[in-house]
């Protein structure tokens, strides 16, 4: 089953998606569906199939229209933190240890980046029940940094790059007991500036401080282990650079299930009501290929098993201030 979220009649309402060209209203929106399904006992699912109304919207009316919206959204966008993990990936850390440090010929002058991949490879899918290597981790704001899909990723006037990062994202709702459930999967853009990290390693989570996209479908249900998708870059109707990526467990170092632990471990993670979108890393990268984006560039991003592309142009902002802090 997949879902997405659009506008309709000046309200957020979700929608099954029945084929590429029909979706299936719902009477509420994702997370109000997701919380009935926790006070009933029941599944997502169970959830969906009691709220689907008799309206069907055309699905690339939506889309051309700009109501789509990100598939989970929490009324109150403080409560929902996007987050997320690197070096998951199988050869994602050669994209990495490239952008900011040179190879290393022994185990001892491994660069950090190499050191927790290997630590993933070895430790990052524990048997159930069991603690697993902890991942890289970092934060990248609260739901006011989420584009819709289509809509445009805004690059701040600061920025030294603005790079796109397929990846797939993890979406969860913590209950009134502090439980944290996952709602399901979307295909994601993470985005990131990949020049201020390669600068130093340590500017990390400077990178990271920027907007994100993700959707426009959730899948609800189990995550297939082997997934194939494409990532390119549009400039002008042209695509100027393409590739194909990996991801899903049996291409990734870690497990779901440890990224997981490892995020919700902590107990201001847990805090009822709250909505999570954690993003589980890519293996790809445009840049990483010396394409440097420019404005109105689009992204697209494309899984089969996600139904439509998630697409966004690039909006560069040329104005440039100094953020001043003044006294009470």
């Amino acid at each position: 089953m997949r879902l997405i979220q659009c506008e309709h009649r000046g309200r957020v309402h979700a929608a099954r998606v029945e084929s590429d060209r029909v979706v299936r209203l719902l009477d509420a929106d994702t997370y109000t569906l997701a919380r009935r399904a926790l006070t009933a006992g029941q599944s997502l699912a169970a959830a969906v199939e009691a709220a689907l109304t008799d309206t069907r919207l055309d699905y690339p009316q939506l889309i051309e229209e700009k109501r789509l919206l990100p598939p989970l959204t929490h009324p109150d966008p403080a409560h929902c933190l996007i987050t997320g993990t690197g070096l998951t990936h199988l050869g994602s850390a050669d994209t990495r240890d490239t952008m900011h440090a040179k190879a290393q010929v022994d185990d001892a002058a491994l660069t950090d980046s190499m050191r927790m991949f290997k630590l993933g490879v070895e430790g990052g899918k524990p048997v159930p029940g069991e603690t697993g290597a902890q991942p890289e981790w970092f934060y990248k704001g609260d739901g006011s940094c989420v584009v819709a899909p289509e809509a445009a990723i805004p690059v701040p006037h600061f920025a030294e790059d603005a790079g796109e990062e397929p990846e797939l994202a993890g979406l969860y709702v913590i209950d009134d007991d502090g439980q944290p459930w996952r709602v399901g999967y979307a295909l994601g853009n993470e985005f990131s500036d990949h020049v201020t990290e390669r600068f130093n390693y340590l500017w990390l989570a400077h990178s990271k401080l920027r907007a994100c996209s993700f959707g426009p479908e959730l899948l609800v249900g189990e995550l297939p282990t082997h997934l194939e998708g494409t990532s390119r870059v549009v400039r002008d109707n042209e695509t100027v650079w393409e590739k194909p990526f990996l991801t899903g467990e049996a291409n990734m170092a870690h497990s779901l299930a440890n990224l997981e632990h490892h995020h919700f471990k902590y107990p201001n993670f847990r805090r009822p009501g709250d909505v999570h979108v954690h993003f589980f890393g890519t293996a790809t990268l445009s840049f990483a290929d010396g394409i440097q984006t420019r404005d109105g560039d689009r992204f697209e991003i494309s899984l089969p098993e996600f139904g439509r592309p998630l697409r966004n142009p690039l909006r560069f902002e040329s104005v440039s201030r100094v953020t001043v802090v003044k006294a009470l």
